[in-house]
């Protein structure tokens, strides 16, 4: 059976050439936010509220207007990440993986299978990720192995942190091809038996992420949909924490709103308070005002951080143009590539800033909320805990030591060491 015969026939998405995405999304935000606190507390999977936002075109924010999309800028996109995010950050870091593949394909210069995957985004296709082995891999080596034989082309391997996977209809798996013996992507698609994906994610934030394991036992692959990973988009690393970036953001603004919306409806305050009603003790709004504060903090940051990153895709989309012009002197070459490393570096940098100062802050607002409330706000009822799990688990992605490390270096000495990182354990 082909991957097309197993995979959901869905119709395109019309978006109207003038649709706002903000008035879009914006009630099915709304409807996200009002179950977010139980699907928390529950642990129950938001299948549904994800493939909601997919049928309304979200997959295609990024897709120009031209070819049917919303058109939406980088900075557009992560503005509307961290909205999403302040409903529901499992959501929005569930969707991290299929923003990264669209944007990918989106800067290939490969002009069919850019077409194919804006196709596959406007009918809804969401795309999953599982490029991390955990046990004994070795640094810088992959298990998960990709291989031709007589039947076509096969993948096998386990992958964990698979974030998104589970509510995808592909997944971008990293992989060492055995033919080409070099590291390669792979789109597989979930609709067959050969890809086995298991809710086994125990983390004590982003609990519904789905960011558990997938076991791919001779998954069929379509060679199309196999991708060099030494063509990836040069500016990923950026764009993925960026991400995080949003959704520190819309955890903060959350806390602060929430925190907020209790302290008005208390009806209880202390002896030795300011006022007979809470909503009215300066010391308590102070506290929530701070936790506000943060988080308009961090929508700034995220915001300088998204317009360096489209800085690096002019860059990439002038180096792509130069090297389909014939007439292009080998000097303008060179100089899109350098142009284009120097764009890359400084959307690294503007991102590693951007973690190293937004960690602390989402930290500080999720916490201190606490301050403003009593003793009720920590009640498992109203799930005010996950905003500090979720920013804390957050937090915990690609460690901020590491990055402030590589900011010291550059603002002490100007050199910019390798951004780029693998996970294992040392070779013997």
């Amino acid at each position: 059976m082909t991957l097309l015969q197993t995979s959901p026939v869905r119709p395109r998405i019309v978006i109207a050439p003038d649709a706002d995405p903000a008035r879009v999304f914006a009630p099915i935000f709304a409807r996200i936010a009002e179950g977010a606190a139980a699907r928390d507390r529950d642990r129950g999977l938001p299948t549904a509220e994800i493939r909601a936002l997919a049928d309304a075109g979200f997959g295609a924010l990024r897709v120009p207007r031209a070819e049917g999309g919303f058109g939406v800028s980088l900075t557009g996109l992560f503005a509307l990440l961290a909205d999403l995010a302040a409903a529901d950050s499992n959501i929005e870091q569930a969707l991290r993986g299929h923003f990264a593949f669209i944007e990918d394909r989106l800067v290939s210069p490969d002009a069919e299978s850019r077409a194919l995957w804006i196709d596959r985004a406007l009918r809804g296709d969401l795309v999953g990720n599982a490029w991390t082995e955990i046990g004994t891999s070795v640094r810088g080596e992959l298990g998960t192995r990709l291989r031709s034989v007589a039947s076509g082309t096969r993948l096998s391997g386990e992958k964990f942190y698979t974030t998104g996977s589970l509510y995808a209809d592909w997944i971008d798996v990293l992989a060492h091809s055995e033919e080409l013996d070099t590291q390669v992507i792979a789109a597989v698609s979930v609709h067959q038996e050969g890809v086995v994906i298991t809710d086994d994610w125990d983390g004590f934030g982003q609990r519904t992420t789905a960011s558990g394991g997938t076991v791919f036992t001779e998954a069929a692959v379509d060679p199309a949909d196999v991708i060099d990973f030494s063509e990836r988009f040069g500016y990923q690393l950026a764009f993925y924490q960026v991400f995080h970036l949003a959704a520190l953001a819309g955890v903060a603004r959350a806390a602060a709103t929430e925190a907020g919306a209790q302290l008005a409806a208390r009806s209880r305050t202390y002896s030795h308070g300011n006022a007979d009603r809470a909503v009215e003790d300066a010391q308590l709004l102070q506290v929530v005002g701070e936790a506000a504060a943060q988080g308009f903090a961090l929508d700034a940051i995220t915001e300088r951080a998204a317009k360096a990153l489209e800085v690096a895709e002019a860059a990439t989309l002038a180096r792509n143009a130069l090297r389909d012009d014939s007439a292009a002197t080998p000097e303008q070459r060179v100089a899109a590539e350098t142009a284009l490393a120097e764009a890359i570096g400084a959307a690294e940098l503007a991102a590693f800033s951007g973690q190293v100062a937004a960690i602390p802050g989402a930290l500080r607002a999720t916490s201190i909320i606490f301050d403003a409330l009593g003793a009720s706000a920590i009640r498992a009822g109203g799930a005010l805990d996950r905003h500090w799990r979720n920013a804390r688990t957050l937090a915990s992605h690609n460690p901020w030591v590491y990055r402030a490390r590589l900011l010291g270096r550059f603002v002490a000495t100007g050199e910019r060491d390798d951004a780029s990182w693998a996970v294992g354990v040392a070779a013997s």
